[in-house]
């Protein structure tokens, strides 16, 4: 899922039958408003916040700020960010957190963690590595230029502010090939392999003609309100911008790492041999499981998990009648035609839409609240859809935007049903119950503070989509055991990543070592492996979240399962866990023992 910018009915029947009666669930006890000078300083908060990271402020919803784009690539943004998070941080301390009330101790402590953690991160120089083929400004601003992403172009402001916008694109490139130089000198420098990702994804990016440019398509979808002087007046400038603050700095970006960047980056695959090697994976393994534990602990864990994955995808294949080992399986699945009954883009959405319909009469079964926010499946835009994986893009609490589950297709005719992932674990991952029900319920409600209900931590978010999936045979699907097999897959893939990334940043795996190792255990083809590699190279930690984060959901439901007995109620485990929002999981532990004990 993207928070920037941040998830065929196969067979009928199973969700709606018939169930014994219930009492209802418990709803969960909504939360009280902050008090008042607690409130007033996370309201301060998250209004600076978004004038500070104006892009996330877009993302929300907020479009005070659609014309700016900051040079966040100088000493003086990251000087004026320390002196904020401190500041906040002091001002947080001020209150006594045993005072607090329950709702108040939670935001105190997720605000606490998030500024801390910030803090902690400036004893690296990551500065010194800008942006990388995964997570990187020029796509994020492709995607918002095209007119499909966040950046709105409903009125003729709007076209302004995108140009304001774009006008702080040529200063933060420059500044950028500035700190990689500076990265060259401390030997802070990203791994060769994943460079020429890097200049293949400007090169794209950098189209003379602006005609041909994807940050012209807001000039090809002109809204029919529009008067034909704002159309005259506007597209001269929307040419002028796409050569002077697009094309150039583009081809300027690419130029630098392909001619003078890549030369010097280095042979190695992890950050362990970074300056500060050790420490500096260490927290990046605390970022993304928000967690203590080591990265020794999360690679026993990755390994221990594998192996119990790998005994239940056996019993499965059972099941499907499939007499060779896994790797003949994968590959019967990768290209038998029975997987692959598309002839049309409608087709394979109207698949999804499909698994939708299927597992909504199980829903109310488990959840007691559902979004009020709209609900969309579309195919990705064709210019990205290439190096996109399926995603969720959240909408908007004011529902002028609807949560879309976005889905690439290529070639329908390719398109695999029973693939890695298989349909109905991406759906219940990316869409429902998944990233839809979490995000959507998050920021509609509006007894939390601004900073919870917008903000968000990978290995919650993750946690929750790879757990969603889990509740395949609560909700009617994974009856067909090919799916069931794909849903393996899918968890398989999450368990892999903690071998993997952990391998990788601590000298256990080399680049080649990593992709052999994923080809071994799953089906995915060399390709795939590899753009699953080199992304853990370029984000260490952040794809120890999905598994990690979904077995702390696990181990709380079986606890409070065991501890509460018949008093336990899936519903209101569910309601609690959502209403509260995305949070670390120290802190979410914390929170739900606590609701735990109110049962009892």
């Amino acid at each position: 899922m993207k928070q920037f910018l941040f998830v065929a009915v196969l067979l009928a029947g199973g969700a709606a039958a018939a169930q014994p009666a219930r009492r209802p669930a418990p709803a969960s006890r909504p939360a009280a408003p902050p008090s008042a000078p607690l409130a007033a300083v996370f309201e301060r908060y998250s209004d600076r916040t978004n004038q500070l990271f104006p892009l996330a402020a877009t993302a929300q919803g907020d479009h005070r700020f659609d014309d700016q784009l900051p040079n966040d690539q100088t000493q003086a943004r990251r000087d004026t960010l320390k002196r904020f998070y401190t500041r906040y941080l002091g001002a947080l301390r001020t209150f006594d957190r045993a005072r607090l009330s329950a709702n108040d101790q939670v935001s105190y402590d997720i605000l606490a963690y998030e500024l801390e953690q910030r803090l902690a991160g400036y004893q690296f120089n990551n500065w010194m590595i800008p942006f990388n083929q995964f997570y990187a400004l020029p796509s994020s601003l492709a995607q918002l230029g095209a007119g499909t992403g966040a950046q709105p172009f409903a009125t003729v402001a709007d076209y302004d502010h995108w140009l304001g916008r774009l006008r702080g694109f040529p200063v933060w490139a420059d500044s950028a090939i500035g700190n990689f130089r500076r990265g060259m000198k401390a030997g802070v420098v990203l791994p060769k392999a994943l460079v020429p990702k890097m200049v293949s994804q400007l090169r794209a990016l950098a189209v003379a003609d602006p005609a041909k440019s994807l940050f012209y398509g807001p000039v090809k979808t002109f809204p029919a309100s529009f008067a034909a002087t704002d159309k005259a007046r506007l597209t001269p400038l929307f040419e002028e911008a796409i050569r002077r603050d697009v094309a150039a700095p583009y081809q300027r970006l690419a130029d630098f790492l392909e001619t003078e960047y890549l030369p010097q980056a280095r042979a190695s695959s992890g950050v362990g041999a970074l300056p500060q090697g050790a420490a500096r994976y260490a927290y990046a393994a605390q970022v993304g499981t928000t967690t203590t534990r080591t990265p020794e602990q999360i690679y026993q864990t990755g390994l221990a998990e594998v192996d119990r994955i790998h005994a239940e995808m056996e019993r499965v294949k059972a099941e499907t009648g499939f007499k060779g080992d896994l790797k003949a399986y994968f590959a019967f699945v990768n290209t038998d035609p029975r997987f692959r009954p598309f002839k049309t883009e409608k087709e394979v959405l109207d698949a999804f839409r499909a698994i939708q319909a299927r597992i909504e009469p199980g829903l109310p079964r488990l959840f007691g609240r559902t979004p009020k926010t709209g609900f969309e499946v579309r195919a990705t835009e064709a210019f990205r859809a290439a190096s996109a994986s399926a995603e969720y893009n959240r909408g908007t609490p004011d529902g002028t935007r609807p949560g879309i589950f976005y889905v690439p297709i290529l070639d329908p005719l390719t398109f695999n049903t029973a693939g890695n992932p298989a349909m109905e674990t991406l759906f219940l991952h990316e869409a429902i119950p998944g990233h839809h029900y979490q995000v959507s319920l998050q920021q509609e409600n509006t007894t939390l503070p601004k900073f919870r209900r917008f903000g968000g931590y990978s290995a919650f978010n993750e946690g929750w989509g790879l757990y969603a999936e889990s509740l395949g045979p609560e909700l009617g699907v994974f009856k067909d055991p090919y799916q069931h097999m794909g849903h393996l897959g899918a968890e398989i893939h999450r368990a892999l990543r903690l071998v993997v990334d952990v391998g990788l940043h601590t000298g256990k795996l080399t680049r080649e070592q990593a992709i052999a190792y994923m080809q071994a255990n799953e089906a995915i083809s060399e390709q795939g492996a590899t753009a699953e590699v080199e992304r853990y190279m370029a984000v260490p930690g952040q794809a120890l979240s999905y598994k990690t984060g979904q077995l702390k959901i696990s181990q709380l439901r079986d606890r409070y399962r065991k501890q509460l007995g018949p008093k336990f109620d899936l519903r209101a485990f569910h309601n609690e866990l959502l209403d509260g929002g995305s949070m670390p999981l120290t802190v979410l532990e914390k929170k739900m023992n606590a609701w735990a004990a109110r049962q009892q």
